[in-house]
């Protein structure tokens, strides 16, 4: 008999939540990618096309770490019509040592939606100027407003633009992030507009057309791709990524199938035989991130394993500190 510990999203919730323990424990998972030999499969997809559904499974065993998480993760966005979220999911917590249940994480996505924001900003703590203080949303989804919270944990950000195809999206979008973050956040009418004097660009849609394109390139430009992580997706230029200084992918493996370089390989504007950064080699010193400040950077994250372990790791150690979760015996 083994006890489990069953933990429901408002126990999650209660736990976890975008702070300075969550992004050190993303940070150190793609530190981990760089310099242990983690175990992380590729990640398993199911697509239910009829229903407009997609399931993707990850996992990763990180050297050191006394867990690890399998994630089961679908989508099906349909689901709005019938009243029902489009994103939801669990996460198993299992003994690194014994391959024994240690928890299940029944989250909804609230842990993947944590573990992605705090992504973007370890993305931007090794990539974007020191001194960035304008961003551009573009997408005003859930992620989008993660996604600059986050930011401003490790960039001094006084001021935000927000861009969606639905402009009543972007404005209340808009207003909620000037309310909760006491900057000024404006929605704009077109991406042109967004990204005009931005230092730094967030992308997190599930666009399957290129929004950022080679024209909105400019000097000391920092930009987060998110939103590409199926095959059909794509949120940057094929020929704009190819004219960035500095390519960074969370997994070079991944990008090539998943991420924007797909596209940009597919496209023939980037080499796939090209010798490709990863973000963790960057954060611990393999690698050259940002060279200068008038360099053009560009992270491509299509999410990995090792940040789910990460992230469900740490979460069951809080929920142990808090007294969450309801244990029974398996």
């Amino acid at each position: 008999m083994a006890d489990v510990t069953l933990l429901s999203e408002a126990d999650l919730r209660a736990c976890v939540a975008i702070d300075r323990e969550s992004l050190d424990a993303v940070e150190q998972a793609f530190r981990l990618l760089a310099t242990a030999p983690v175990a992380m499969p590729p990640i398993l997809r199911l697509d239910v096309p009829e229903h407009n559904g997609e399931v993707d499974v990850k996992t990763a065993y990180l050297p050191g770490l006394p867990r690890f998480a399998i994630k089961v993760s679908p989508g099906f966005f349909d689901n709005p019509k019938l009243g029902l979220p489009s994103l939801n999911g669990m996460m198993m917590l299992l003994s690194s040592r014994t391959g024994l249940l240690d928890a299940l994480l029944l989250d909804n996505g609230y842990l993947t939606a944590v573990r992605t924001a705090c992504a973007g900003a370890v993305a931007a703590k090794w990539l974007a100027r020191e001194e960035s203080r304008q961003v551009a949303l573009i997408g005003a989804g859930e992620q989008a407003r993660l996604q600059l919270k986050a930011l401003c944990l490790v960039r001094p950000i006084k001021g935000a633009s927000v861009w969606a195809r639905d402009l009543d999206k972007a404005r209340h979008c808009a207003q909620e992030l000037s309310a909760s973050l006491g900057i000024a956040v404006s929605a704009c009418a077109s991406i042109d507009e967004a990204l005009e004097g931005a230092d730094i660009a967030i992308t997190s849609t599930p666009s399957r057309e290129p929004l950022i394109q080679k024209k909105h390139l400019r000097p000391g430009l920092h930009i987060t791709a998110m939103g590409s992580d199926a095959e059909h997706k794509n949120e940057i230029a094929a020929d704009a990524l190819a004219a960035v200084d500095c390519y960074v992918a969370d997994r070079v493996s991944q990008t090539l199938v998943l991420g924007e370089l797909h596209h940009a390989v597919q496209a023939g504007n980037v080499s796939r035989d090209a010798d490709f950064a990863e973000l963790g080699q960057v954060i611990a010193g393999q690698r050259e991130g940002r060279r200068r400040a008038e360099d053009i950077t560009l992270c491509d994250l299509t999410g990995t394993g090792a940040q789910d372990t990460a992230i469900a790791g740490l979460a069951f150690q809080r929920a142990q500190r808090m007294g969450k979760g309801f244990r029974f015996s398996s």
